[in-house]
């Protein structure tokens, strides 16, 4: 039937009726919240690219935490910048690295959060690539024993989930296959299946002090314009073992992970990354946008398009507006 008979706005009256009928909501257990850590003791450093997003050492991120935790976010992400870095990014995999020390802390005073570690050589090198630099290139297949010993360095540590994110070719297969080989069969790898080669993660590679010191990562990434190349890369991690898979970023790609939505029944996570955060902050500073209306509806279209996890810079603040 069509107008008069069926008129739509009657769904949209007011806002209890536009609750009721909302398709896609915005849930609290959706979101995983990003940090940094450092060396040293009560030290936190601004991110001038990111505002409110800070480097901190375990003892400070554990106060944040404490203050997230009371807001309802469940999940968090770390990213380690470590004192020295080398050129084989040793800090990566040591026992007595700053990502693992952090897990030990956080777990030892948070049984229940749920703690992802991102796994990456490119904080730990010199060089700031993501592998085994030979002539020039990263060579795959020296990388993944690297990755395979940062996986269980991080598992020891406490880990709940495992984030690949070098975009090596095999690497899922190979942190599963150590894993398990090392009784750690119940800790989950989220892969970052699709993670493009994006000019959204400037403000990271500050944050992280991690950008390539040569060239680029075209050569691992994903190059922008394909999809069809996405899905190969998602159904290949999934086929290798990963319980996640994750498109990164998400706001520019959200036909990927509506296309991946569409082929796979596995969970999928999208990482709004940081060149949409601080491009929000920034508008919002100039007075040109309203911020919180425009991060829930940034992060409803990346939920709407297929994702079940958001990783999101601004975890806290949605928290607070869902109170």
């Amino acid at each position: 039937m069509f107008y008069p008979i069926t008129r739509l706005r009657r769904l949209r009256l007011n806002k209890n009726i536009r609750n009721l009928l909302s398709e896609t909501k915005i849930n609290l257990d959706d979101l995983i919240y990003p940090m940094f850590i450092i060396p040293g003791k009560s030290r936190t450093e601004k991110i001038q690219s990111m505002p409110g997003i800070y480097r901190q050492t375990v003892d400070n991120a554990l106060i944040e935490i404490s203050k997230i935790y009371d807001l309802g976010i469940k999940s968090i992400l770390l990213f380690g910048i470590p004192e020295s870095k080398d050129e084989m990014g040793t800090g990566a995999y040591s026992k007595k690295g700053i990502i693992q020390e952090a897990v030990r802390a956080i777990k030892k005073k948070f049984k229940d959060l749920i703690v992802v570690t991102d796994l990456c050589l490119c904080e730990y090198t010199s060089h700031g690539h993501c592998g085994v630099i030979k002539n020039g290139y990263v060579d795959n297949d020296e990388t993944l024993e690297l990755i395979a010993l940062t996986a269980i360095s991080q598992a020891e540590a406490g880990a709940d989930i495992i984030a690949p994110s070098d975009m090596m070719d095999g690497r899922v297969s190979r942190i599963r296959e150590v894993l398990d080989d090392n009784n750690f069969e119940n800790t989950i790898i989220m892969s970052y299946s699709a993670k493009y080669a994006s000019a959204f993660y400037g403000p990271f590679r500050e944050a992280a002090q991690s950008a390539p010191q040569f060239g680029d990562r075209k050569t691992y990434q994903m190059d922008p314009p394909n999809i069809r190349e996405a899905l190969r890369e998602i159904e290949q991690d999934i086929e290798e073992g990963a319980d996640i898979v994750m498109i990164k970023p998400a706001l520019s790609y959200l036909d990927v992970i509506s296309a991946a939505r569409e082929e796979f029944n596995h969970p999928i996570a999208a990482y709004s990354v940081s060149g949409e955060y601080s491009m929000v902050k920034a508008a919002s500073k100039m007075g040109w946008i309203d911020e919180d209306k425009i991060v829930l509806e940034i992060l409803t279209s990346i939920k709407r398009s297929g994702a079940d996890i958001i990783i999101t810079y601004f975890a806290k603040q949605i928290a607070k507006s869902l109170k």
